[in-house]
């Protein structure tokens, strides 16, 4: 029962950083109908500014946190206005080849200043581990958890009572109706970029004082992409509840099945349940059925 318990909590500390990160790919769905595969490459820009900050140049983590996050909206703005502006009124295809695209030459540039060797962050959090009963918990996950909710209650009350979270709503309900009201859409297509650079780099930066940084946590943009999708590309809550079911499964499936089968599974489960679920639910598990009349 303890070791449960220890997965059980491990999968739903990761799993949370996926659903943050997931919100990411359903804020850009839904404004512009579009999948950004150059998600796991912001997620690794904004972690390796913070790095770069706090071991090389002694800033405080917490203010180095906030440099990244800056550079960060700042990126994913400038990457909606220069590369992705002009795709818009073209085939969706177009938008998502452009990211494609865009995740090449940012790996690229990632690769040019910071190489591939594994950096580590200086010691953040306290080392001295947390124990509730039989379980123990480093508080680096248990400090994690605890952001990732103080950042989706932070989004959750922007959308709802924000102006410009109102707009983002009205916007990703009805383009047209939107721009009649007065909403430059252009904006709110530029806010929710700098938006999903935003979360992508706080996940990014938790996971890289968890895990450590190197080019292969870009990889993460790939594995919540399942998350995503299984939630429902169009839903927010979606999104958490299919981050915290991804995190639990996979870490059940590394810490009971990858050593009967010596691994691998982990890496493949959350797929599997995407594929499972989609022939079930094609929109996933929150997403809003579209139907068209001709």
């Amino acid at each position: 029962m303890a070791f449960f318990l220890q997965m059980l909590v491990t999968g739903i500390v990761v799993g949370s950083v996926y659903a943050l990160v997931a919100l990411g790919f359903v804020l850009i769905y839904k404004s512009s109908d579009a999948i950004n595969f150059a998600q796991g490459e912001f997620l690794l820009i904004g972690t390796y500014v913070c790095l770069t900050l706090v071991a090389s140049y002694n800033v405080p983590f917490i203010a180095a946190l906030l440099l990244a996050l800056a550079f960060s909206a700042l990126l994913g703005w400038s990457v909606e206005k220069v590369v992705l502006r002009p795709f818009i009124g073209k085939p969706v295809i177009s938008m998502i080849m452009a990211t494609i695209g865009l995740s090449s030459v940012l790996a690229g540039i990632v690769h040019i200043i910071w190489g591939h060797e594994t950096r580590v962050y200086p010691p953040v959090f306290s080392e001295k581990p947390l124990q509730f009963g039989e379980v123990i918990i480093a508080p680096v996950y248990a400090w994690s958890f605890v952001i990732v909710m103080i950042w989706l209650i932070i989004f959750t009350l922007f959308f709802k009572y924000s102006r410009f979270g109102i707009a983002m709503r009205a916007t990703a309900d009805d383009q047209q109706a939107a721009l009649s009201m007065g909403i430059s859409v252009k904006t709110i297509f530029a806010i929710a970029w700098a938006i999903a650079a935003i979360v992508s780099a706080v996940g990014g930066v938790l996971l890289g004082n968890i895990n450590g940084v190197n080019s292969s946590l870009s990889l993460i943009g790939l594995k919540v992409l399942p998350v995503a999708i299984l939630g429902g590309l169009d839903s927010i809550p979606g999104a958490i509840i299919g981050g915290i079911f991804i995190g639990i499964i996979e870490s059940m499936t590394g810490g009971y099945l990858d050593p009967l089968v010596g691994g691998g599974l982990k890496e493949v489960i959350p797929f599997v349940i995407l594929v499972i679920i989609l022939m079930v639910k094609p929109y996933g598990l929150f997403g809003k059925k579209e139907i068209e009349r001709v």
